[in-house]
């Protein structure tokens, strides 16, 4: 079975999962956990998002060097549970800091989407180069195209972006603190990657800081 059969597949089964466990929860709780018609699309979005992300995985070198698995698994775990913050809304944090109109949730899903083409437009140029780990791959090369030519780190840009807009779309409490979780997540990455691309590339790395932003061009 190919890649791309097996994540459809596998976020099917996720739903049908879902769909039996709700059944089971009392009706007080489940009220809760219903989506408005804004965050289906949002979490739709986020979805189309993985798939293709996933599939493109595959498009990736052979690793030289990498961050410990122990590593890997800590960012996983604060990225997956602050994206579960993200989405659902969790008792005694639904208190709102947006408010619930057309017009907002329109702003977030055209922030999520205008910040997943970025997302993939910077997975286009990285290439081979690409991997979900913090690593060195075979033959790495220090990608300075596209995206790459203002900001070191533009798939982290685009996945913070992405997740700002669900934010907005959500327009709850909890929505904000799954960001803080998200970012303290991408700045622990971001200093081991900014630290390994230095130990490979040295005085080029050092010149390609200089002339670039780590996320936001003219801010950070």
């Amino acid at each position: 079975m190919t890649r791309a059969m097996r994540v459809p597949l596998k976020l099917g089964a996720v739903v049908i999962t879902g769909v039996f466990v709700s059944r089971h929860i009392p009706p007080s709780v489940r009220s809760h956990l219903q989506f408005p018609r804004g965050m289906l699309l949002a979490v739709a979005l986020l979805c189309l998002f993985s798939i293709y992300w996933s599939i493109a995985a595959k498009d990736s070198k052979p690793t030289k060097s990498s961050e410990s698995k122990w590593s890997r698994g800590l960012h996983l775990a604060l990225v997956n549970g602050g994206v579960l913050l993200l989405i659902f809304p969790v008792p005694g944090l639904t208190r709102r800091f947006l408010p619930a109109n057309h017009f907002v949730v329109a702003v977030g899903l055209l922030i999520e989407a205008a910040f997943i083409l970025l997302a993939v437009w910077a997975r286009r140029h990285l290439g081979t180069n690409w991997s979900g780990e913090v690593r060195i791959a075979a033959g790495h090369q220090l990608v300075r195209s596209g995206p790459y030519r203002l900001i070191r780190h533009p798939i982290y840009t685009a996945v913070l972006g992405m997740y700002c807009g669900t934010a907005i779309v959500s327009g709850e409490i909890h929505a904000p603190i799954a960001l803080v979780i998200v970012a303290l997540a991408y700045w622990r990455k971001i200093r081991m990657e900014e630290r390994a691309m230095a130990e490979t590339f040295g005085a080029d790395h050092e010149a390609y800081r200089r002339d670039t932003w780590a996320l936001v061009p003219f801010l950070f």
